[in-house]
């Protein structure tokens, strides 16, 4: 077997016992020295690793919002539709009302009774809808289902409109209470 240099220097008488260690002592202090100075070598793999694991955090913290969104949402159009049952009132009469539904852009139109008919038109009663069911609610009702959910209110007269101003150049010919549109 090879020996080393230090043990070749001892064999030979060169170098005494003494001086070989504290060759080998100075060489270890040496090397332990530059380790500390040296920098740990960057890892590439645990940095990429790392740049994947905030990606997929930032991802999963967008599902998550879009997750919850759209629980909030079916929970909203459950109040509606529970809000809708409860406080619903059944439109039965004989005269015909006609509204305009913004979702599919048509007339659309209830039998209604007179009182419920006036009510209508003073904005206290208003006209919603649970998908293509529709359903009169009073005002106050109303107003609490379109803070939940604005597109299930279909109808609700402005009763400030109503009002004549006085720059109005027919406000002194009233509408016949028998014109049917």
């Amino acid at each position: 077997m090879t020996k080393s240099l230090a043990e070749q220097l001892l064999g030979a008488g060169l170098v005494d016992q003494k001086k070989a260690k504290q060759a080998q002592q100075e060489k270890r202090k040496q090397t332990r020295a530059q380790q500390k100075l040296k920098q740990p070598p960057v890892d590439e793999t645990q940095a990429r690793l790392a740049k994947e694991r905030a990606e997929k955090a930032e991802r999963d913290r967008i599902l998550n919002q879009q997750r919850l969104a759209t629980e909030n949402t079916k929970a909203m159009r459950a109040q509606v539709r529970q809000m809708l049952e409860h406080s619903g009132i059944k439109a039965d009469g004989e005269i015909r009302f006609n509204f305009n539904d913004p979702r599919s852009n048509k007339i659309k139109s209830l039998h209604v009774s007179a009182r419920q008919q006036n009510q209508l038109a003073q904005g206290q009663l208003a006209v919603c809808s649970d998908n293509d069911k529709y359903v009169l609610v009073p005002r106050n009702i109303a107003d609490k289902i379109g803070q939940r959910f604005q597109e299930a209110v279909i109808f609700i007269a402005d009763y400030k409109q109503n009002a004549l101003s006085d720059d109005d150049p027919y406000k002194d010919y009233p509408v016949p209470d028998d014109l049917m549109w």
